[in-house]
């Protein structure tokens, strides 16, 4: 019995080992192949562009120009010469005017009551002097517009009156006359109910330069 056991194992032992010498030995497994990357050639250095610089006369710029970088300078006219192209020759300066440096406008009197200590009976005086003053300016308006419509309807016929339309210029005239009576009445009236000493300070006030 126990030699039959032996037999059968020493058949499996062989078979097995037949078995065994028949399949391939097994490869160890490979890495998959990379592929072959070129070898990248040394850059070669580049040379900076040259800078472009306009070519420079020896002698410098050329006459009236200034140097490279520098504003084109502004000649004023001189003395004697006319004025560039397109440009109205110089108006004298206007003569001061009199009146205007004389008296004072309602207005400023108004304005520095506190700084010239303007008393409440000027006050009041001055306010009915400007009351006045206003009615007549009303007064002037409405018959100055009466007077420009009769004008109007004068000068739009075919043939035109010469007489009428002198006429009537006159009557215009005359109205704009008693406007400026009426504005200088109304600034010497206010002007002698001031003190010395107020118009003083007015005139420092009128001729102070405006604060900024």
């Amino acid at each position: 019995m126990k030699l039959r056991i032996i037999m059968l194992c020493a058949i499996l032992f062989s078979a097995a080992a037949i078995v065994l010498s028949q399949e391939p030995p097994a490869r160890p497994a490979e890495p998959p192949a990379q592929p072959a990357q070129p070898q990248a050639e040394p850059a070669e250095p580049q040379e900076p562009p040259m800078a472009q610089h306009p070519p420079r006369s020896p002698e410098g710029p050329p006459p009236g120009q200034p140097p490279p970088g520098q504003p084109m300078p502004q000649h004023a006219p001189r003395p004697g010469q006319p004025n560039g192209p397109g440009q109205p020759p110089p108006r004298a300066p206007e003569p001061p005017d009199p009146i205007a440096q004389n008296l004072f406008p309602p207005e400023m009197v108004m304005q520095h009551r506190q700084e010239i200590g303007l008393t409440d009976e000027q006050h009041t005086a001055i306010r009915q002097e400007l009351r006045k003053a206003s009615t007549r300016f009303n007064e002037l308006q409405w018959q100055m517009e009466d007077e420009m419509e009769t004008m109007n309807k004068l000068t739009k016929a075919a043939a035109v009156d010469e007489q009428k339309v002198m006429a009537e210029l006159d009557k215009i005239l005359n109205i704009e006359r008693e406007v400026k009576r009426t504005q200088l009445l109304v600034s010497v009236r206010i002007k002698n109910k001031l003190t010395a000493e107020q118009q003083a300070k007015l005139q420092e006030l009128h001729h102070k330069p405006p604060q900024r």
